[in-house]
């Protein structure tokens, strides 16, 4: 089985409370080869769906008619690492960050390009698949006095508590610890945890650098681990 025929087997899930959006882009990714393609257009329909079944990627509105997509998010990433996608007329900054600080893995702003989209999901499917092919592999896995992150079962244990860490944070926090010491900019961070195609903008990787810091850090606005080097990017002290 080729890489393209595992990717176009994905499971996704749309939700939003417009139909012709959902319509739009299942016809959109059918084309491309998707055809496990769901829609949901109600919070209730969201949570039925995803107790009996597992997906491989979300697209995700924020605002519907019996709910908030950005709680949904919050309540998705509970029970699910896939990645998910916020697709919003929302496009402030701040409601870009609050995405990402719910769990988001990417955010798209209305009107937009279907074929984006479809772009930016097989960028995503992609990273998702290649962490799963892992299985049977030799794992990473990192200790310093304040936390330690294993990617075999993909845990991250601070001062010796289990911490919940969204898959992108995990991969970022793995990907820095395997280079200690190294200075990475904001878009070579993003290139080698989001995909190669930079889709996103430098907000994405600062999210989750905080979002990283407030797990592993004695005092996140001091951060000793993950520092920030102006103008250039970040690199894990150890």
């Amino acid at each position: 089985m080729t890489n393209e025929d595992t990717l176009n087997q994905a499971k996704i899930l749309l939700v939003d409370d417009e139909q012709e959006i959902t319509n739009l882009l299942r016809i959109t990714l059918n084309k491309e080869g998707f055809h496990q393609v769901e829609e949901a257009f109600f919070v209730e329909q969201v949570f039925e769906k995803i107790t009996k079944k597992e997906y491989d990627l979300i697209i995700l509105d924020v605002i519907l008619p019996d709910g908030n997509g950005l709680d949904l998010c919050k309540k998705i990433r509970e029970c699910s690492q896939a990645p998910i996608l916020f697709l919003t007329a929302k496009t402030s900054d701040l409601d870009k960050l609050t995405g990402f600080a719910m769990g988001a893995d990417d955010y798209i702003t209305k009107p937009f390009n279907p074929l984006e989209i479809v772009a930016r999901i097989k960028v995503h499917l992609k990273r998702q698949f290649s962490m799963q092919k892992k299985i049977g592999k030799e794992y990473f896995s990192f200790q310093m006095d304040r936390f330690e992150v294993y990617e075999e079962s993909g845990e991250l244990f601070v001062k010796g508590e289990r911490m919940d860490c969204p898959a992108r944070e995990l991969q970022l926090l793995i990907f820095l610890c395997q280079h200690p010491n190294h200075l990475f900019s904001r878009t070579q961070l993003y290139e080698h945890i989001w995909g190669e195609e930079s889709f996103g903008d430098d907000n994405t990787v600062m999210v989750h650098i905080r979002r990283l810091r407030e797990k592993i850090e004695k005092d996140p606005s001091n951060p000793e681990i993950i520092v920030t080097v102006r103008g250039l990017g970040y690199k894990l002290v150890k």
